[in-house]
């Protein structure tokens, strides 16, 4: 009979975490931080965990359509104290259609973010210059993104926003978008209301500086990972101003000067 190798510490720690955010997904509770578990710094671990999360979930039928780019804005890194961007991946079951009611019970702790979609035409392989980046770009598109943490309070760092998915909940994308040959992600103006109250203003620029070069950046990271873009591909390229939280039974419309307007509407339910 031939004996397995123990388990490292490091793979009790991944497996440990991946549980424990598994479990606050099924029951809905958040759990405390993942650095309890796998410390602050370690990034590289906390991508162990998100890439396990992530087999589990495909190997129970969900199928990933995209990435996410999170904590690109400066107002929003400082919202959760934070101080770079990290990615996650975006599943079939994540994506609402624009006005679509989202059942606020699946949620935990939602935030809305205003963002700009980027749908690839071509796999990238290469960020060697910008041209390569952009021209995979068929499609820009106005999103809201709504964040999630399972961790309770939002009381996050680094690892812990990495290792549960970029903290990702679900998103909706508007219906109509515009080419990049007719549109500079960068030039983009932003306005959220909630209920009608404007909650949060920004633009292309507050995003890493522009959203193309937060697409450059997962990119890059992407193909470090070994796991490039690929066409057909949804990137939620990252936030153009701060994250504002939803209660049950609020509306929040988002407009993008000038790609356009998508809403996000909550049922009244509580999980």
């Amino acid at each position: 009979m031939i004996e397995q190798a123990a388990p490292t510490r490091q793979q009790e720690a991944v497996d440990a975490a991946v549980a424990q955010l598994e479990s606050a997904t099924r029951t809905g509770t958040p759990c405390s931080p993942i650095t309890d578990l796998i410390g602050h710094h370690d990034i590289g671990l906390a991508y162990q965990v998100q890439l396990m999360v992530t087999a589990r979930r495909c190997a129970a039928g969900a199928r990933v359509i995209g990435r996410k780019i999170g904590l690109t804005s400066a107002a929003v890194q400082s919202q959760v104290g934070v101080d770079r961007p990290d990615f996650g991946v975006l599943f079939d079951d994540m994506e609402f259609a624009d006005a679509q009611p989202i059942p606020y019970e699946r949620l935990l702790q939602p935030k809305a973010e205003a963002e700009i979609a980027f749908v690839l035409g071509r796999d990238i392989t290469s960020v060697d210059t910008a041209d390569a980046v952009r021209s995979a770009v068929t499609l820009a598109l106005p999103a809201i993104e709504i964040v999630d943490s399972r961790i309770e309070q939002w009381r996050i760092g680094i690892t812990d926003t990495v290792a549960d998915n970029a903290s990702s909940g679900v998103f909706v994308i508007g219906d109509r978008g515009l080419a990049l040959d007719d549109f500079e992600p960068v030039n983009a103006r932003m306005a959220m209301r909630r209920d009608g109250e404007t909650v949060s203003a920004g633009t292309g620029a507050d995003c890493l500086g522009d959203p193309l070069d937060a697409l450059a950046w997962l990119a890059g990271t992407a193909i470090e990972f070994g796991a490039p873009l690929r066409a057909g591909d949804i990137v939620l390229s990252g936030a153009l101003g701060p994250m504002v939280g939803v209660r049950p039974g609020d509306t929040v419309v988002v407009d993008i000067e000038p790609l356009g307007t998508v809403t996000a509407i909550f049922t009244e339910g509580n999980r």
